[in-house]
């Protein structure tokens, strides 16, 4: 990834919020018949190793567990915020003209290694996990528990999990660092007018000032 030093985004925190917060994660790997992106829900274990670990799972008849190799390399691109910045939101374009149109946007690269875990127990678990996280914000969060025992059981012998433990995180925040402050507050006030509050809350973070330690 191209990663100009002022939209290098090194900390480890971050990575994960970025991770967590956009948990649909394009896994990118190298097949015998070339490269292949399947697009999974991830959950990350931050806990795991140095730089963490994702875990998911797959369809039994998704052929990517069984193309891939115990320990291959894999990359996976998470995207955050993200959007159009119009030269018309910058004052100084209205003094110079000497403004062009841009993207800002967040990304995480992780790369590692996957494995591969076809057994019961290991899915189980990792559905438990998926399902508290994603269904933590329902007025009434659905378990497990409410599904039959049987379907259930039923369910899980189609899907088979998957684990990346990851070697390195790569981040990116290009979010307006080079330009003025007068020209990154009116690129935040034209991303609020449009509703892109996610990108605007992105880019006023990058202007706060630091804490002191």
């Amino acid at each position: 990834m191209y990663l100009p030093p002022q939209f290098a985004e090194p900390r480890i925190e971050e990575l994960h919020r970025i991770v967590r917060e956009n948990a649909l994660g394009m896994v990118v790997t190298l097949t015998a018949t070339g490269l292949e992106a399947h697009h999974l829900p991830l959950l990350l274990e931050a806990d795991q190793g140095p730089h963490g670990a994702l875990v998911g799972h797959v369809a039994r008849a998704n052929p990517l567990w069984q193309e891939i190799r115990e320990g291959d390399p894999v990359l996976v691109v998470f995207r955050g915020a993200q959007g159009y910045i119009s030269p018309n939101w910058y004052p100084g374009k209205q003094e110079t003209h000497r403004r062009v149109p841009t993207w800002n946007y967040e990304v995480v690269h992780a790369h590692g290694t996957v494995h591969v875990h076809d057994d019961e127990r290991f899915v189980r678990g990792l559905l438990a996990r998926l399902t508290r996280a994603h269904e933590a914000d329902q007025p009434t969060p659905w378990k497990m528990g409410d599904a039959p025992a049987d379907y259930l059981a039923e369910q899980l012998r189609h899907i088979v999990g998957l684990e990346i433990r990851i070697s390195r995180l790569e981040g990116k925040r290009k979010l307006n660092q080079h330009h003025t402050a007068q020209d990154r507050e009116g690129a935040i006030r034209g991303l609020q007018a449009q509703g892109n509050t996610a990108l605007a809350q992105a880019m006023a973070q990058t202007m706060a000032p630091a804490t002191p330690a």
